[in-house]
């Protein structure tokens, strides 16, 4: 597990290389901030067509062997883009060919390596292994994104691709060693054994999971009314604040920070549960309301830190219970459910929070979408406490004497 981190923050951290190097070099080519839209959303959209399929293959071919392939296709992938920009043959059509094959391997990859993570420690374990995921997953965008400008400023656009292409090869090269706890100890059937294995079978079981769906539910209205803060407190510090894109970054950093300490806190949470997860979604949308009503960057920066913790924990807490509540043999193909789902709420939230910014403003956006958040997922919880019903137990009568029988018409 140690090896799979060190691995995972290497990989991580040319993720976010690649990722911020890409956006400027898209706006190095075209001049057009939409177009960097564009090449955002065109690696996302394999997600939403082919994540059920990846999660198919995830399920049928062992996770080692899966894990180990895509990375390698990943590594292709940012090699070949870099030798085209440094021979300058990158242009915009190829550039979103590129971002298109590298979205369609990520269906695959995603759900083997975190499948693959999980298998690396004992079942108890596998929240404090997600918690540590995402405190890699947090500290590789901070690396990244700082060695990002680093890199093109001193070695030149193309070794950013590169040395993406050679963290794939790290992690291609770690896999093999690992060793899966619950697979070497033989409690978990083969793929090949495990019924049947269609894209169908994945999807009806998440339909019909009720804590799953709720589980959606709090994520979805989550990711849809809140979270995008790199818009909302991006307008709110430099309009309403009257600060400038100084103020921002520190804003960011601190954000980055309280999703470390989240990631941190949840890792300690051995026994999630959705209603775990709403509740801390629901402080996390109240601190959010807070935000919004922040009267100078000091106070915002005091607001910020908690928010951010409360919502990585619940990121945190969320990620364990998908991935451990359905049986070993169909969990690729929830994870693959759940990625379509996630890719729908990434197309979605900006838009719907730009449209509401337009219509209330920065702090609006943020009072009324932390509301909203907070309503919805407080009424969500009230309606499933009420459908618990507990079954009185009727004891079996003393000899001789006469049943209640109010009593039993009650149990019935």
């Amino acid at each position: 597990m140690r090896w799979w981190s060190v691995a995972n923050l290497v990989s991580n951290t040319g993720t976010w290389m690649q990722l911020t190097v890409q956006n400027l070099l898209v706006l190095q080519i075209t001049g057009s901030a939409a177009a960097t839209g564009l090449s955002m959303s065109v690696q996302a959209a394999p997600a939403l067509l082919m994540s059920l399929v990846g999660g198919a293959v995830v399920d049928r071919w062992p996770r080692k062997v899966t894990a180990a392939v895509s990375q390698l296709l990943l590594g292709a992938v940012a090699f070949a883009t870099a030798v085209l920009v440094a021979l300058d043959r990158l242009d915009m059509t190829s550039l979103l060919a590129l971002a298109a094959v590298t979205g369609t391997i990520a269906t695959v990859d995603a759900p083997a390596c975190a499948l693959l993570g999980n298998d690396l420690v004992p079942e108890r374990d596998v929240p404090s292994a997600i918690g540590v995921g995402a405190l890699v997953h947090s500290a590789g965008r901070l690396a990244g994104t700082a060695l990002a400008g680093v890199t093109v400023a001193f070695v030149g656009t193309a070794a950013a691709y590169a040395a993406n292409g050679l963290s794939f090869l790290f992690v291609a090269s770690v896999v093999p060693f690992l060793r899966p706890v619950r697979a070497a100890a033989g409690r978990e059937p083969a793929a090949a054994d495990s019924g049947d294995l269609t894209v169908r079978e994945g999807l009806v079981f998440f339909a019909r999971r009720p804590r799953l769906v709720a589980l959606a539910g709090i994520t979805g209205i989550s990711a849809v009314l809140g979270r995008n803060y790199g818009l909302t407190l991006a307008v709110l510090v430099t309009g309403p604040l009257a600060a400038g894109a100084g103020s921002f970054g520190t804003v960011s950093t601190v954000l980055a920070v309280g999703g470390i300490l989240g990631a941190v806190l949840g890792a300690r949470l051995h026994r999630p549960s959705v209603r775990m997860v709403g509740v801390l979604a629901a402080l996390g949308a109240l601190l959010q309301v807070a935000v919004g009503l922040s009267p100078s960057i000091t106070v915002l920066l005091v607001l910020v830190l908690p928010m951010a913790v409360a919502e990585s924990m619940s990121d945190t807490a969320g990620t364990a219970v998908l991935q451990t509540d359905p049986p070993a043999h169909l969990r690729g193909r929830v994870l693959g459910v759940w990625n379509g789902i996630g890719t729908v709420w990434g197309l979605t939230g900006p838009p719907a929070l730009g449209l509401l910014m337009e219509l209330a403003g920065a702090r609006g956006a943020l009072v009324a979408g932390g509301l909203l958040v907070a309503a919805v997922i407080g009424a969500g919880l009230v309606a499933a406490r009420r459908r618990t019903v507990v079954t009185p137990v009727i004891l079996p009568a003393e000899p001789g004497e006469v049943p209640d029988r109010e009593a039993l018409g009650t149990a019935a």
